[in-house]
């Protein structure tokens, strides 16, 4: 069967199943309120017509003066967007709600928002208290506790009344297709992969080396931070542990808010920096903290070498005719791109100029 003929199929079996789902599921236009929010833009919608209605979506909870999950939670599922370019915005949308709208102003929610996001398809909420309680506990979310509230994600499609819960605390990459498997055409074409769905340029990024650092790095860091591509949430982190002492790095790797109410000068610069968004504890070990620091030691030399290499090549005139000398160092940035090397310090993430690491 070509692929025309099998997402004809599938796009008809999509249609028999939201037939069969709007009439079964609950959750939908008479289950979530229609009231009134208001986006980190200012702008006043209806939650359920113009948030829900029709759309793919994934819906969080956040307030922008948590200093624990929230920043974390929120700095993954902007990597699980990015992976979604093309679709976000256009029939998959995500929602973050605040849980403490009395001090998350529009204002705030935008500072909070664009720390972590600067594309289509995003929109944070707050409004009336009573109002987004309603909404939570129709989600899950019964506690009056901000820092109690629910840290999973809940995924829907309210065209085919698909509903789940989820977790951004995994690998990204199999949130990502939990997204994706919400649109039952990307689902039937899963179960009937091709060559053109088998990418190996898709898995480059995925190779784990035996570095102990680097799934510790993978999980926790890079969702903020690079290793060599450039600030992101936060710092870059190549060349960290050149600027800064072991010791204090790995003291703010494990508890980036002490150094900060210490009035640590490195700590409070990244706090001016990246005013948005704060690393949070991660209550790592010693261990984990030497790991994290050897894996950004290793991967800046890596880096290093390969660019010098790249130059020498550039510059032998015997590699002149028709090599591609800077292709040492694009494949570099290139892996670093893909989510391999996101990290600077910890307090964005792991290392701000010792930048933190804001997971």
């Amino acid at each position: 069967m070509g692929k025309t003929k099998r997402m004809l199929a599938a796009l008809a079996a999509s249609l028999l199943a939201t037939t069969a789902a709007n009439a079964a599921s609950p959750w939908g236009e008479n289950y979530f309120p229609n009231s009134t929010v208001i986006t980190q833009d200012g702008t006043n919608l209806k939650f359920f017509d113009d948030l829900i209605r029709d759309r793919m979506v994934v819906i969080s909870f956040i307030y922008t003066s948590c200093r624990d999950l929230c920043p974390i939670n929120t700095a993954r599922l902007a990597e699980v967007a990015r992976r979604l370019e093309g679709r976000m915005g256009e029939d998959i949308f995500f929602v973050s709600i605040s849980v403490d709208p009395l001090n998350d102003t529009p204002e705030r929610l935008k500072a909070f928002a664009d720390a972590f996001y600067d594309g289509p398809g995003w929109t944070f909420i707050t409004g009336d208290e009573q109002t987004l309680r309603l909404i939570g506990s129709k989600l899950g979310n019964n506690s009056e506790v901000p820092a109690n509230h629910r840290n999973e994600v809940v995924l829907g499609n309210a065209l085919t009344g698909d509903w789940s819960r989820n977790t951004p605390f995994g690998e990204i990459e199999t949130l990502t297709s939990a997204v994706l498997d919400l649109d039952p055409v990307w689902r039937e074409q899963r179960r009937m992969p091709d060559q053109a769905y088998l990418d190996p340029a898709d898995l480059a990024g995925l190779q784990i080396s035996a570095e102990p650092g680097q799934a510790l790095f993978k999980k926790m860091c890079a969702p903020c931070h690079t290793v060599g591509v450039g600030d992101m949430v936060g710092p870059d982190l190549m060349g960290v542990t050149e600027r800064r002492e072991r010791d204090w790095l790995a003291a703010f790797i494990r508890d980036p808010e002490t150094s900060r109410r210490a009035g640590d000068p490195v700590a409070l610069d990244m706090v001016a920096r990246f005013p948005g968004v704060r690393m949070p504890s991660f209550a790592l070990t010693e261990n984990d903290a030497a790991d994290l620091i050897s894996y950004l030691e290793t991967r800046t030399k890596d880096i290093m070498t390969a660019r010098a290499e790249a130059i020498a090549h550039d510059a032998d005139p015997a590699h002149h005719h028709g090599d591609h000398a800077a292709q040492p160092v694009a494949a570099v940035d290139d892996h670093a791109a893909h989510g391999q090397d996101h990290g600077e310090d910890h307090s964005h993430a792991h290392g701000h100029d010792a930048k933190p690491h804001h997971h």
